[in-house]
């Protein structure tokens, strides 16, 4: 068997291939790419930690750390530095990221919720296109100082960088086109916010003192992963929910339930399912070594399905305990909006159990993303 991640297996279902890595190949050599992976869980969570071995430095994804022009792509962003570059920079912004200053948004993101579903005209739609896709940008941006009018094209910017070809680790000439159109925009909305001032965080990040270029890549960092992950966590929970109704009902019975299905969902199809990271010193794992400067991937879809660590781990079930849930990264980089991903993802089934106790979903019409290291859907369409 092979892991090849930017396969149609892998984009469509990569469980049983994740089972066989944990069980007969735990340090996985892919040639063809030319990495490693680790695929369980307590060796997931060893290397998040130990970002002296595993740096960031030389990028996250497969395509920029086999090439060697990769650590000149990671330069100038926090999720491509390890410290003390990156504590400094993250210390500027995780205020914002607190739970007590992500739970006073709660009014702000259920109004923008409300919006979205409020706009469905059923009996049928897309609860992906038409609801999980453009309401999380809209979240991000609000915070970032975004102009309403341009909120929706960040996140078409970040769809099409992030789309890859089967068997093709390279984004696409029109992604390379969305990435610079992005960052421009970004540079200038930096400068305007240096001219012009507002109580939004790029304003914040303006003042702290870094370079219109530090905020640019700053904003289309936290703009990517803002809307990414709650999109693709929202459509995998509809469709998850659809195909175990015993669950939907325990949450539509007991909205206590929400913060722990929220983490099964998560665990059980993350919306990123691996994070590289580059070798700086020599490792052996179960009997296997693996080389200084090589690219490593990390994958966390696996380990979170890992029966070394969960009990029936291929089983959906929201009243599962909750434990240490990689799907958010771990570590020094764990994702930090991960508190934020998880209020929006707790809200959005929390209005759509108010309005939808029962809907199902057309599978035949469901289509997912081919991503670089994002996995799920980009249409889920539903009757109710």
């Amino acid at each position: 068997m092979e892991f090849d991640p930017y396969s149609d297996v892998f984009f469509e279902d990569p469980y049983e291939t994740y089972r066989w890595l944990r069980d007969e190949a735990p340090v996985y050599r892919n040639d063809h790419y030319g990495f490693y992976a680790l695929s369980r869980y307590e060796d997931v969570v060893a290397a998040h930690r130990d970002w002296q071995t595993f740096t960031s430095t030389h990028g996250i994804t497969i395509d920029m750390l086999t090439d060697p022009r990769g650590r000149d792509m990671a330069r100038g962003s926090i999720i491509f530095m390890d410290p003390p570059d990156h504590d400094r920079l993250r210390n500027l912004v995780s205020r914002v990221f607190t739970p007590k200053a992500v739970a006073e948004l709660e009014p702000m993101i259920r109004r923008l919720v409300n919006h979205y579903l409020d706009a469905l005209d059923g009996p049928e739609f897309d609860l992906v296109a038409d609801f999980s896709a453009p309401f999380p940008v809209e979240v991000i941006s609000e915070i970032l100082g975004v102009p309403e009018a341009d909120r929706q094209q960040i996140r078409h910017w970040t769809d099409a960088l992030l789309q890859r070809e089967p068997g093709n680790p390279k984004p696409t000439q029109v992604g390379i086109e969305a990435m610079l159109n992005q960052v421009g925009y970004l540079f200038e909305l930096a400068g305007e916010k240096r001219r012009h001032p507002a109580p939004d965080m790029l304003s914040a990040l303006v003042e702290t003192g870094l370079s219109d270029e530090e905020v640019a890549g700053f904003a289309g960092l936290l703009a990517a992963a803002g809307s990414e992950t709650v999109t693709k966590q929202v459509g995998n929970g509809v469709v998850l929910f659809a195909r175990n109704p015993q669950e939907w009902a325990k949450v539509c019975g007991d909205r206590d339930l929400l913060v722990p299905a929220a983490e099964e969902i998560l665990r059980y199809w993350a919306p990123s399912q691996y994070q590289g990271r580059f070798s700086t010193a020599e490792t052996e794992w179960h009997g296997v070594t693996i080389p200084a400067d090589q690219p490593v991937i990390l994958i966390t879809g696996a380990a979170n399905r890992d029966e070394r660590a969960y009990a029936d781990p291929d089983r959906f079930d929201v009243t599962r305990p909750l434990k240490l849930n990689v799907g958010f990264g771990h570590g020094i980089h764990t994702c930090l909006g991960a508190a934020l991903a998880r209020l929006e993802t707790r809200i959005a089934f929390d209005e759509i159990a108010n309005r939808w106790p029962d809907y199902e979903v057309d599978e035949a019409g469901c289509r997912r993303v081919n991503m670089s290291n994002v996995a799920g859907y980009c249409n889920v369409p539903v009757s109710v």
